[in-house]
């Protein structure tokens, strides 16, 4: 008589691969409470769901590392999250003008240097090489979020805390500083591979 072996669990459905799937869901819905930049509930409910999946971010990495939850599609998905959220809040907010003038061009530095990483990763992953998060980059990471957060509330967070709106241009700008310096280091540690690269 054979026996019956146990039905190995989905990795799709792991609690840090869920949590990213969170992540993913409150884009659209954060942009579409962002379609109405002057409502004060729109705004603090847009600011709600940002901060939620702001916090699946760090979760969803804690989780896959204690839980042994890690995944081939959680570390796909995760960092296509992060870029999106961060992506569909800048231009949003490029779009109804809480970022404007000169601010514009921290948020394009930002996008940039999102895409120039991206693809420089993409490549190197075909090289089997991997490029390791280095802690400044941790700390951009955290600054653009606080930054976002500020600047999602807007003129909602003015009704509570007047000077939302400058606190995060300022952070912004901080976060503008960071990604240039660690863009400038992935490229550094990247670079070399794909001049040595024979094909």
């Amino acid at each position: 008589m054979n026996a019956v072996l146990p039905r190995r669990r989905s990795q799709a459905w792991t609690l840090a691969n869920c949590l990213t799937y969170g992540r993913l869901v409150a884009v659209p819905v954060m942009v579409g409470l962002l379609f109405w930049p002057d409502s004060i509930p729109a705004r603090f409910t847009a600011l709600a769901v940002f901060v939620a999946a702001a916090i699946t971010d760090y979760l969803d990495g804690y989780v896959a590392r204690t839980w042994a939850q890690s995944s081939a599609l959680g570390r796909m998905l995760d960092p296509i999250a992060d870029k999106l959220l961060v992506a569909a809040c800048l231009l949003m907010l490029v779009a109804d003008r809480t970022i404007l003038g000169t601010a514009v061009w921290a948020a394009i530095v930002i996008l940039c240097r999102e895409i120039l990483v991206s693809g420089l990763r993409e490549y190197l992953a075909e090289l089997k090489v991997g490029v390791p998060v280095s802690r400044i980059a941790k700390w951009k990471t955290t600054v653009q979020l606080v930054a976002l957060g500020f600047l999602v509330a807007g003129p909602a967070g003015e009704t509570i805390l007047p000077g939302t709106l400058r606190i995060g241009i300022g952070l912004l700008w901080l976060a503008a500083g960071l990604t240039l310096w660690t863009g400038w280091d992935y490229m550094r540690a990247g670079i070399r591979h794909v001049i040595d690269d024979p094909r």
